[in-house]
């Protein structure tokens, strides 16, 4: 995941501070001096790591931190501040024209993922009540026409395409269709070079001059590191772009790009890819973010991925099982279903607070969620609904059935027992003063977290 070399660096960095009970002015530097060769090593750029430590430092060896009984906390505190204004301070929204439509242009190089998060935005816009239009300007990629209809029919937003027609006039007619139409949002999907050359610049130019965009989006790889961060300024000085659009901030990546981009350019972070999926766009928080980073978890960005991508009425039902003590393999396997949505167990993990950083050894393969999956569906309907008809022959049948091993049947059959002891625990049948021992994931029909640790399960094995 994003940002995870820079976690570690840094919560090793933090980790020596805790270890002292008072701080002085050199503890302070030397901490600054290993957080400032974690951010370089995270592709950061150099003047704005330096910019970045000197900040902290100078906060840091002030009276409040030293006179503080917890001084590694407060200096944690600060940098998350730092890191927070760094990024841009508040998230920064998109600005709609007062006299519709509004017209968002879309740029960057070719590979940055224009198209597809063209279509990403198109859809969440139409899930907030607007009537968006996707607009194909890039007439020279080959089937780039063809690549933005077939996201867009996927996202359920209108295309509007003049073949290879001047991109300059398809521009102007997208705008003028969409006032006739209704259509509240113009999304242009504007072509891209491997590079950054003048005839890509003067046409982009030309399409701005034209239609006048409310927004300039600009679409860039957080893979690429600091090259991003080059591209973005060059971009800005030709175009005056408005914002910027992070892609791939679930891969691999070192997360330099983030923390560059706005110190370089100026301009916000609007929002940030997150995945393959067209529902895999989030807006970009730079408080959240900074939280992620120093692994104090992002609850809030949960909670709005459960309320976006779980099925409310299922939660309902849900919720009365759980009350009335009902559990059975039908509503494990929903429970599963459910959890896929929201994306990679490892991106849901990491958002919860003192979680994240206990991921670092743990191998989470999400195909096991679909080998559990496999084992409920060799079950008979019988069996789903009274797991106690399982006895080892049966076992054995529903393990050659799933192509799994009897060890994994018995250890299904024991989390759903320990789920169903836990929630009638929470019913308060259980003994008074009881304390619970399962932690509980928030929000993912409290499912039990035993397995997190070194043993390379993840949660709910």
């Amino acid at each position: 995941m994003a940002f995870e070399g820079l976690a570690d660096k840094l919560g090793n960095a933090f980790k020596k501070l805790k270890s002292k009970g008072k701080l002085n002015e050199n503890d302070v530097r030397e901490a600054m001096r290993e957080v400032r060769l974690a951010l370089l090593e995270a592709d950061v750029n150099y003047k704005v790591a330096k910019d970045f430590t000197n900040k902290v430092t100078e906060r840091a060896i002030g009276q409040d931190v030293m006179e503080s009984l917890t001084p590694a906390q407060m200096v944690i505190k600060i940098v998350d501040e730092e890191l927070t204004s760094l990024m841009g301070g508040e998230n920064a929204r998109l600005e709609f024209n007062s006299k519709p439509p509004t017209v968002i242009m879309m740029c960057g190089l070719q590979g940055s993922g224009k198209t597809t998060h063209s279509a990403k935005l198109g859809k969440m816009l139409k899930s907030q009540n607007h009537r968006p239009m996707l607009v194909a300007c890039d007439i020279y990629r080959p089937a780039a026409i063809e690549q933005l209809k077939v996201v867009g029919e996927k996202a359920g937003v209108p295309v509007f395409e003049r073949g290879t027609q001047n991109p300059v006039q398809t521009a102007i007619e997208a705008v003028r269709h969409a006032r006739d139409y209704g259509n509240d949002v113009v999304i242009l999907d504007t072509a891209g070079r491997l590079h950054i050359d003048e005839v890509l610049m003067d046409e982009l130019k030309n399409v701005k001059d034209a239609v006048h965009p409310d927004e300039i989006l600009l679409v860039i790889d957080a893979m690429t590191g600091q090259d991003a961060v080059n591209v973005a300024k060059t971009f800005n000085e030709k175009l005056e772009v408005t914002g910027v659009i992070l892609t791939k901030l679930d891969g691999d990546t070192r997360g330099g790009a983030a923390l560059s981009v706005k110190a370089v350019t100026g301009k916000p972070i609007k929002f940030a890819g997150t995945g393959e999926k067209l529902d895999d766009l989030e807006l970009f928080h730079p408080d959240r973010m900074a939280s992620r980073i120093l692994g104090m978890g992002d609850v809030l960005t949960l909670i709005e991925d459960a309320q976006n991508k779980l099925d409310e009425k299922k939660a309902e039902e849900m919720a009365k099982k759980i009350m009335s003590n009902k559990l059975d393999f039908n509503d494990l396997y929903d429970q599963f279903d459910q959890i896929k949505k929201m994306g990679p167990l490892k991106g849901i993990l990491s958002k919860i607070p003192g979680v994240g950083n206990q991921l670092d050894d743990v191998d989470i393969d999400d195909r096991q969620i679909d080998w559990l999956q496999a084992i409920i569906l060799s079950m008979t309907p019988a069996e789903r609904e009274n797991p106690s008809l399982i006895n080892p022959s049966r076992k054995r049948r529903i393990a050659a059935g799933s192509g799994r091993t009897v060890e994994e049947v018995n250890r299904l059959l024991k989390q759903l027992e320990q789920m169903q002891k836990v929630i009638k625990q929470m019913g308060g049948k259980g003994k008074k003063g009881k304390r619970r021992k399962n932690k509980m994931l928030p929000g993912l029909g409290g499912m039990p977290m035993n397995g997190m640790g070194g043993n390379g399960n993840p949660p709910f094995m």
